[in-house]
């Protein structure tokens, strides 16, 4: 992609990508976010993230996991926004013109349209039609 973000909104599967190294998205993943720090992006993400990524590694008691999701919150400074009442009225205005996503994702495009983030950084397709800013996908990124 040629554009220049300046903040990105990163969703939960590019981390879990990343963390967990998967196969198909892991090292396309990292290419990302690396170029992406390299143009001093800013990066972003909501406390729903921590959520749903942190589920696996306590069900399988991974303190290792655990403590590398948050090195890599720290070693990219990451911006982890609670979830706010203003997120909230953001996400039933997003759930009322998108009828078919579901509340967590639009709690996420809530608090990156509110933190004006330029990029909604994921692998949830259907969250593309979103107009409110871009959103792209790791499967569907393109390297210049």
């Amino acid at each position: 992609m040629k554009e220049n973000f300046k903040k990105v909104f990163l969703d939960t599967s590019p981390i879990i990508y990343l963390l967990d190294g998967d196969v198909n998205f892991g090292q396309k993943t990292s290419k990302i976010l690396s170029m992406m720090s390299q143009n001093n992006v800013e990066f972003v993400s909501s406390v729903i993230t921590c959520a749903e990524y942190l589920v696996y590694p306590y069900k399988m008691n991974n303190d290792p996991l655990i403590e590398a999701f948050w090195e890599m919150v720290r070693d990219n400074n990451i911006v982890l926004y609670t979830i706010t009442h203003y997120d909230a009225i953001e996400a039933a205005k997003i759930r009322a013109k998108y009828k078919y996503f579901k509340l967590m994702d639009s709690l996420q495009l809530a608090v990156a349209c509110l933190q004006g983030c330029d990029l909604f950084l994921t692998n949830d397709s259907q969250l593309t039609q979103f107009m409110e800013i871009k959103c792209a996908t790791i499967a569907d990124w393109q390297f210049d």
